[in-house]
């Protein structure tokens, strides 16, 4: 299929309309079969569920083209077990994780000339979402579902690519114990707005949250997880119940352990460390892992030993490796890759 015309190696991490995307309606205590459409618009009661108390989840993953020209997306299997603790936690009907992983190649096959090209650094984000979609005027769930994955092409999260960013410890909370930090709902990314915008303001690329309780551990940021390397080469993340468990995050600690032999700690991590860490870096669907090259605590500077001009070696070593997985060059580990076409 004949590629769209698109400026594939500048494009930015923005929103570009593609031709199909897959729509499914959840009444009367079941799920509809579900179909492929074209309308992108979505009409609804202006009393819905979503527009009156944020009853929404929503996923986010990549299809790439492979060195060999193959389509694949990664780990999406986790995206659906995800999608269904999100629904839990909002007492949103569950979606099936088979017809979650046959939506997606639905979706990816029908909108197959968006996909980029291999080695342009591109790639296609898929983004399935759920809403309450019935009238609801008490606090209450909603009734009716609707569950749609539509995709864009995209290029990097943070603009000029992968080079160490500067961050910010943030005086706002990302979220409260016993909250919904841990799952992927769009009230979470609502609260963090007006902190990202703050710190684009001050100069930041993004915003380092703490825990709220007692605001001295590190958890994550407004889209990411942490990943942090000690001066003896050893790989240290955050384990907090109110970050959301990146499948990102979760396929770098097994890299660092079954490709590069690196000894992994997932632990409560203080700020009070973050000078004694090599390196640091965000790790995401949207960002992959992208290298920090310092933090900014009220005025006070942390600057990490691998600088702001590049990746750490191994921040490198892990990205490298990651990304040769989902493109194709080293060997995955089984049921990481699903092939699209």
């Amino acid at each position: 299929m004949e590629k769209k015309n698109f400026d594939w190696e500048n494009l930015g991490f923005g929103y570009h309309e593609t031709e199909k995307r897959y729509v499914s309606n959840y009444k009367n205590g079941a799920w509809d079969e579900g179909a492929l459409i074209s309308d992108s618009k979505i009409v609804m009661s202006e009393c819905a569920g979503v527009l009156q108390y944020a009853q929404t989840i929503f996923e986010g993953l990549k299809a790439y083209t492979t060195e060999d020209g193959r389509i694949v997306t990664f780990r999406p299997d986790l995206n659906a077990e995800r999608l269904i603790g999100s629904c839990e936690r909002l007492e949103m009907p569950p979606f099936p994780k088979e017809r979650f992983l046959d939506a997606v190649t639905k979706v990816v096959v029908a909108n197959e000339a968006y996909v980029p090209p291999y080695g342009s650094g591109a790639t296609l984000y898929v983004r399935p979402y759920m809403f309450g979609i019935s009238p609801v005027i008490g606090v209450k769930p909603a009734e009716e579902y609707q569950f749609r994955i539509f995709c864009t092409p995209v290029g990097p999260y943070f603009k000029g690519g992968v080079h160490p960013i500067t961050i910010k410890v943030s005086d706002f909370d990302r979220a409260a114990p016993h909250g919904t930090g841990h799952i992927k709902a769009g009230l979470n990314y609502a609260m963090s707005l007006h902190a990202i915008v703050t710190a684009h303001k001050e100069g930041f690329d993004e915003n380092m949250y703490l825990d709220s309780a007692t605001r001295t551990k590190i958890e994550e940021t407004g889209g990411a997880n942490f990943i942090f390397i000690t001066k003896d080469n050893k790989v240290v993340t955050p384990k907090s119940s109110t970050i959301l468990p990146s499948i990102t995050r979760r396929s770098l600690v097994q890299v660092a352990k079954d490709y590069l032999g690196l000894e992994v700690e997932e632990r409560e991590v203080y700020k009070e460390e973050l000078k004694d860490f090599a390196e640091c870096g965000l790790c995401g669907t949207a960002a992959v892992l992208s290298p920090v090259g310092k933090v900014v605590d009220h005025g006070e500077e942390i600057c990490f030993p691998s600088g702001m001009d590049e990746m750490g070696p191994i921040t490198k070593k892990l990205y490298e490796t990651l990304t040769g997985i989902q493109m194709g060059h080293i060997e995955a580990p089984k049921g990481w890759i699903h092939v699209i076409r």
